[in-house]
C-alpha cells in the first residue's frame, strides 16, 4: 500500500508506537492473539481508531479472528523502521546526555550510540559506556568516515539551535531535541524558504518541564482534564514535526 506522508497524521505515528508497546507486553504475557477491541481498551482509543491507524500501512489481520501478536508486531516494527539499526550521536553530554547514553532501553530497538559530542574541554577525552568524548567541532569529520542516521540534542536551550544546525550540516536528517525550547528550520536570507538541508529533517522536541507544567494545571484543576485519558493526547514537547510540511492531526 501506497501512501504519502502527508496522509498519515502524527497522532497515527504516536498511537502506533502505543499498540507495539502493547504488543510487546502480550508477546510477553504468552498472549497469541489479539483484536482491535483489545487493543483499543489497552491503548485507551476506539477499534475504529486502530484499524484505521493500521490500514494506513496495510492489511495485518483477518475479519473474525484478529491479529497474530507476532506478526502484528513484527510488521509495526518495520513501518516504525525498528527492523533496522540507527545510528545515533549525542550532543551534549552533562548529566542529561549521560543519562541518555547510559539508558538501557535502546539498544532493544536497534538504537546504538556511535558518538558522544561536547565542548567542556573536562568532559572532552573522557570515556562513557566505551565511547570517548569528542569535540562537537570535529562532529563533520566523525559523520564523513563513520554513518550516523539521529542526533539527540542534550544542550542547554541557549545553544540548542546552534547545536542543531552542526548536526543539520553534517548530514545527520533525524533530530531529538531534550532542550525546552523549540528548534527553527535554518530559512534562505529574506525569505521564510527553508534552505535545503533542512527540508528533509525531522525534529522531536521532548520537553521535560513543559510535561511538569501541564501536570501541575491538571493537578490542580481535576475537573478541567480530558474526560477520557488517551496516550496519544501525551506529548512532553511539540512531537514529531516534518519540517518541509506540516501534518494533520487526528
Amino acid at each position: 500500500m501506497s501512501v504519502s506522508s502527508q496522509d498519515i497524521p502524527t497522532a497515527a505515528i504516536s498511537r502506533l508506537v502505543t499498540y507495539l508497546r502493547i504488543l510487546e507486553a502480550l508477546e510477553l504475557q504468552d498472549v497469541s492473539r489479539t483484536s482491535s477491541n483489545d487493543l483499543a481498551e489497552r491503548a485507551q482509543v476506539t477499534a475504529f481508531q486502530v484499524r484505521k491507524d493500521l490500514a494506513y500501512f496495510g492489511r495485518f489481520g483477518t475479519r473474525g479472528m484478529g491479529y497474530t501478536v507476532p506478526l502484528l508486531k513484527r510488521e509495526l516494527m518495520r513501518v516504525l523502521g525498528l527492523n533496522r539499526t540507527w545510528n545515533v550521536v549525542i550532543m551534549g553530554v552533562g548529566r542529561l546526555g549521560q543519562a541518555v547514553a547510559n539508558y538501557p532501553g535502546a539498544s532493544d530497538y536497534q538504537f546504538g550510540y556511535v558518538g558522544l559530542f561536547d565542548v567542556n574541554p573536562d568532559l572532552v577525552g573522557q570515556e562513557i559506556r566505551g565511547l570517548r568524548v569528542r569535540h562537537a567541532d570535529d562532529l563533520k569529520a566523525f559523520v564523513q568516515s563513520t554513518p550516523v542516521d539521529l542526533g539527540f540534542l542534550a544542550v542547554p536551550p541557549e545553544h540548542a539551535q546552534a547545536a542543531a544546525q552542526m548536526l543539520v550540516s553534517a548530514g545527520i536528517r533525524g533530530v531529538l531535541n531534550f532542550a525546552p525550547t523549540i528548534i527553527q528550520p535554518r530559512t534562505l536570507p529574506g525569505s521564510s524558504e527553508v534552505t535545503e538541508e533542512w527540508k528533509q529533517v525531522s525534529v522531536e522536541n521532548v520537553d521535560f518541564l513543559a510535561g511538569m507544567k501541564r501536570l501541575a494545571f491538571y493537578t490542580l484543576n481535576p475537573s478541567l482534564r480530558p474526560s477520557e485519558f488517551k496516550p496519544s493526547d501525551v506529548n512532553l514537547g511539540t512531537g514529531p514535526e516534518l519540517l518541509n510540511h506540516r501534518e494533520t492531526e487526528e
